[in-house]
This record gives structure tokens, C-alpha cells and sequence, in this order.
């Protein structure tokens, strides 16, 4: 009985964590690029939500959004809002965008006590009518 209740406990586990990969995951991406490397930066943003587009591992009715800020010290940093398709696309991306996260962490720099590249998991927020 005990064997059951461990192998049930177990099952339960898995297929809700599977449930839960299936999900869009939406991640708003912050990146503070190196000085001189806002440009570079910024066609390499471009570039991976093509790339993410083209090989369908984003959510296709999901709002995208890239935006350039400023931090108190007037340096550049980018904003990225995307939702991947399902969780388990960063645990299982294609090569080629591991490819391009690698050439992303390249240009970005840690400030503040922040990582250059900071990727936050984020819910949409819905009104009850």
C-alpha cells in the first residue's frame, strides 16, 4: 500500500509538472549592454525574436514588445516582453538560439548588483468583468 501511495505521490508530481510546462511562459528579459554595444545589442534582440518566430517557439498570439530605457546613470539598457509557447522551450531550445543567448550574454554587463542579462517569469494580470 505504502509502494502505491510513493508511486501515486510520484505520478502526480510528474504529470503536474508536465501540465504546467505545457503553459505559455511569458519572461520580460532585461539587458544592459556593454558601452558602445547598444546597436550591436539591440540588431541581436531583433535577431533572436525572428529566429524564435521562425522556428515556432513563441506563443503566436502573445504581444511582443523590445524597449530602450535609461538607468540613473544614463546608461542604455533594452526590455524584452515575449511568452514562449510552453515552459519547456528555455530548458529545450534549439541550438541556434542557444547560439544567439550566448552572443547576448557577450555584449551585456552586470550593474547595480543586477546580471547583465535578468530574465523574469511574469503572469498577465485579468480584470473580473
Amino acid at each position: 500500500m505504502k509502494a502505491r501511495i510513493v508511486c501515486l505521490a510520484v505520478a502526480t508530481v510528474a504529470l503536474s509538472a508536465a501540465l504546467h510546462a505545457a503553459e505559455p511562459a511569458t519572461v520580460v528579459i532585461t539587458l544592459h549592454p556593454k558601452a558602445g554595444g547598444e546597436q550591436e545589442l539591440a540588431d541581436v534582440i531583433a535577431r533572436h525574436y525572428a529566429l524564435a518566430r521562425r522556428l515556432d517557439l513563441l506563443q503566436p498570439e502573445a504581444v511582443h514588445v523590445t524597449l530602450r530605457g535609461a538607468d540613473e546613470s544614463d546608461r542604455p539598457y533594452f526590455v524584452e516582453i515575449l511568452t514562449w509557447r510552453d515552459a519547456s522551450v528555455p530548458d529545450n531550445a534549439p541550438k541556434d538560439i542557444v547560439s544567439v543567448w550566448t552572443e547576448m550574454n557577450r555584449l551585456v554587463e552586470p550593474r547595480a548588483g543586477r546580471p547583465g542579462l535578468d530574465i523574469v517569469p511574469m503572469r498577465a494580470v485579468t480584470r473580473e468583468k
